[in-house]
């Protein structure tokens, strides 16, 4: 599913183009074995992109997914349902995989920010493992605001999420420290720690 700066463009991503802008959400079935992950497949994840970050495939997108859960919604004789909820910069990814109209959470992450005025998109495509999946339908509604709060459009501004933001700060500040001059042993940094 995807939420995307661009129409759709043929490309790598699950049939779609890399270095997108905007959000998607990944219905993983296969994994990859360069990935290590510590859940199972089918895996449900989310990616928000400005255009910078191309998706990792060898490690199932690992490194950039916001969060995700594992769905086995393969080989169902009966639908299954997928929600997305976007509010408030929080984004909610919710599931019913036994058809029982109750929607159980895979997960919710605040500090996700999206322009408005995108286009919404489905994609697929597959490898060694194939499936027939069928998207029977989507449908889109608009929350009500409560009074008091902004109902502003956003077309100028880039997307992104916090806390992934924060993760490649972190990784770019711990690369910058090591790169800074000599590494110090564990025990002298102790030793420093008590001066």
């Amino acid at each position: 599913f995807w939420f995307t700066k661009e129409r759709m463009e043929n490309g790598p991503v699950f049939g779609s183009k890399d270095f997108f802008s905007g959000l998607a959400i990944i219905g993983d079935t296969y994994s990859n074995h360069n990935a290590h992950n510590n859940h199972q497949h089918p895996y449900l994840s989310a990616m928000v992109n400005n255009g910078s970050v191309s998706y990792d495939h060898e490690r199932d997108g690992k490194g950039t997914m916001l969060g995700g859960c594992e769905v086995k919604f393969r080989n169902m004789q009966h639908e299954t349902w997928m929600a997305i909820r976007y509010e408030n910069d929080k984004l909610t990814i919710s599931h019913d995989l036994h058809n029982k109209r109750a929607w159980a959470p895979c997960f919710s992450m605040e500090g996700v920010k999206l322009p408005t005025g995108y286009y919404f998109g489905m994609s697929a495509t597959t490898g060694d493992l194939s499936d027939a999946h069928d998207v029977i339908s989507i449908r889109t509604y608009e929350l009500d605001t409560v009074p008091g709060v902004s109902k502003e459009e956003r077309p100028d501004i880039m997307p992104e999420a916090e806390l992934f933001v924060s993760k490649q700060q972190e990784q770019q500040e711990k690369k910058d420290n090591e790169d800074s001059g000599p590494s110090m042993s564990g025990m002298k940094k102790f030793f420093i720690g008590l001066l």
